[in-house]
């Protein structure tokens, strides 16, 4: 058996290979076995200590197959395959473990794992799996298959009303600096979105964006996975390790839910902004990088500061540029334009035509409060796009889908010439008979079909593509509100 260094990624020669796979095993030893009988097989290699350097490999550049194990620390196989999966990246995914069973075997194929392979097995059985999954690789379509960085680099923030523009005056501003920036929001409403826009605007585009999930490791395995460690640091540690500051040198670090780290932690990365340096767990060498600091939290740091689970000069260091991301239900007027991305988006990945909601479930959604955000109105979409069939989703179907009785609606839905606003008792609007609960579905309905002809400029093809409804179907519902047909444009008769 031939080991090779504990580098974090060894390249191989891409040239006449006959594909590319990563192994992903946080066992050196067993790590540079694996790839160096895959070499001789004529594969180019590449490998990795752990799931998240994979990730990072994987946000660089493409890759045909991954040769994952299922049993390591901080982020399991089958936590990778998930995260593979939400990220589309396209790769087949074969799980190596030395605990198979029935149960786990099945939890990977669920996962989307192309097959599974018990330890220890012989160079032959390995080499014969992998020709499989490269036999299905070249099946399919590659432009499906390009590394989600292409799309990343320009990430698209859906939506035009009044709070996304100034969003995006913002994060033009900011993206031009190199500071450091807080943005806080609610789960769901896409933070980890606007902070890929930063980068992708600033002059550290080309450079690594790498992004630490806080809450997902312990204080001790976060400690390693941000600054690295040292072969011997603590048990386990059989190799050295390169940390996600290391890994992000020149370039961005997004501490996602930086609230969740341990009050020991936030002291030492207080130093790392203070200082721009640190040590590796195990090492007293001092290493200096070059990285910008994108956090987020969905706490209220001021609060969490008072209740002493938070520093206080650790925030001042974070909040530098702050960004507040507006939770849904404060921008309603982007509900529709979402609902087509997600639809398109859904209908691509499952091969069909986009799924269409009668006028009646848009302005059900429109008006839902949305305690979940863009997360949950995506996870409807696709559930809408997996269940339905040639006929419109209805607002029956949709209210199993949604905690109607516990979410009230914020506000009633007013048209305006440019953006759908909500008005409620606070903001000194009475309970009459424009109250949400007063509001019938056909009321509902009317004042969506309004406020998208007026965002189309009473453009009716457009504004029945924007609401998903057929055009005979718009230009009735137009007529029973009174309105008469100028070329494609309606307006109000009279």
């Amino acid at each position: 058996m031939i080991v090779g260094p504990p580098e974090v990624m060894i390249a191989a020669k891409k040239s006449t290979t006959k594909g590319s796979v990563l192994v992903v095993d946080d066992h050196a030893q067993a790590r540079q076995s694996v790839a160096e009988t895959l070499r001789c097989a004529g594969y180019a290699v590449t490998v990795a200590a752990s799931a998240p350097e994979a990730l990072e490999l994987l946000s660089r550049e493409c890759c045909d197959v991954v040769l994952t194990d299922l049993q390591m620390p901080g982020m399991n196989g089958l936590e990778f395959l998930g995260e593979l999966a939400r990220r589309q990246t396209g790769v087949q995914v074969v799980m190596m473990t030395a605990h198979a069973s029935v149960s786990t075997a099945v939890e990977a194929m669920r996962h989307g794992a192309f097959d599974y392979v018990e330890k220890p097995f012989d160079a032959d059985r390995l080499e014969r799996l992998i020709e499989r999954a490269m036999t299905h690789v070249r099946l399919l379509d590659r432009q499906t298959r390009l590394p989600k960085l292409a799309q990343d680099s320009s990430p698209a923030m859906i939506g035009d009303g009044r709070a996304m523009r100034a969003l995006r005056e913002r994060i033009a501003r900011v993206a031009a600096t190199n500071e450091t920036i807080l943005i806080h929001g609610e789960s769901g409403v896409g933070k980890e979105l606007v902070a890929r826009a930063v980068h992708a605007a600033s002059d550290r585009a080309t450079a690594p964006l790498v992004s630490v999930n806080c809450p997902a490791l312990s204080a001790h395995l976060l400690e390693s996975e941000l600054f690295g460690h040292e072969k011997g640091a603590f048990t386990g540690a059989d190799s050295a390790r390169i940390g996600r500051f290391e890994l992000a040198d020149g370039g961005t670090i997004l501490l996602d839910e930086v609230s969740e780290i341990s009050p020991e932690l936030q002291a030492k990365l207080l130093r790392v902004l203070q200082e721009k340096s640190f040590e590796r767990v195990g090492s007293s060498v001092t290493l200096r990088v070059d990285v910008r600091v994108i956090a987020t939290t969905n706490r209220d740091l001021k609060q969490e500061i008072a209740a002493g689970r938070f520093r206080e000069d650790l925030y001042y260091r974070l909040a530098v540029v702050p960004l507040s991301v507006p939770p849904l239900r404060e921008r309603r007027e982007d509900i529709p334009w979402l609902i087509g991305h997600f639809s398109s988006c859904a209908a691509e990945r499952l091969g069909k035509q986009p799924c269409k909601l009668d006028a009646e479930a848009h302005a059900l959604l429109v008006q839902y409060n949305w305690p979940g955000n863009v997360r949950e109105l995506e996870n409807i979409i696709t559930r809408a796009s997996v269940m339905s069939l040639c006929s419109p989703v209805t607002t029956d179907e949709l209210k199993s889908w949604l905690n109607m009785e516990s979410q009230p609606v914020a506000g009633r839905i007013v048209a305006t010439p440019d953006i759908l606003t909500t008005t409620s008792s606070e903001t000194g609007s009475s309970a009459d008979s424009d109250s949400p609960a007063s509001l019938s579905l056909r009321d509902m309905e009317r004042q969506l079909i309004e406020t998208t002809l007026d965002r189309f400029g009473g453009h009716r093809a457009q504004t029945a593509q924007a609401l998903g409804i057929g055009l005979r179907t718009l230009s009735s519902k137009l007529k029973e509100y009174g309105y008469s047909s100028r070329g494609r444009r309606w307006v109000v008769a009279g």
